[in-house]
């Protein structure tokens, strides 16, 4: 496991039955550089940065955003604006980590849920 990244929630394994493929692993990670990756491309988002761990637990949506490559899925969580995670699987190391977080639109969202690609998490 590389030394720049950390564990940052358990892997809810109830996330499988939403997705087109299971996986077993233990734990989601985040990189010490994801802030840097959110400052540069979505500064905005910074203040939901130390929501993350709250995101990954307690999610409204789960989907595949059938666009990326590999295995990978999205979390979307509504505060006051809907934030989206995207976790990838590193298929070199084997593990799960946040790739990305940024805000969508109520029309994305919307979007989303009307074509399947979003789905409602039950908790």
């Amino acid at each position: 496991m590389a030394d720049n990244i950390f564990p940052i929630q358990p892997f809810n394994v109830q996330f499988n039955k939403y997705l087109p493929f299971s996986f077993d692993h233990k734990y989601i990670y985040q990189s010490y550089g994801l802030e840097k990756h959110i400052e540069k491309r979505h500064p905005e988002c910074l203040p939901y940065l130390p929501t993350i761990s709250s995101i990954i637990s307690n999610p409204d949506y789960i989907g595949v955003n059938p666009n990326e490559h590999g295995k990978s899925f999205e979390l979307v969580k509504i505060f006051s604006e809907n934030v989206q995670i995207g976790i990838k699987l590193d298929l070199k190391k084997d593990y799960l980590y946040v790739a990305t977080l940024h805000t969508i639109t109520d029309g994305k969202l919307r979007h989303g849920i009307e074509n399947g690609r979003l789905k409602k998490f039950d908790k």
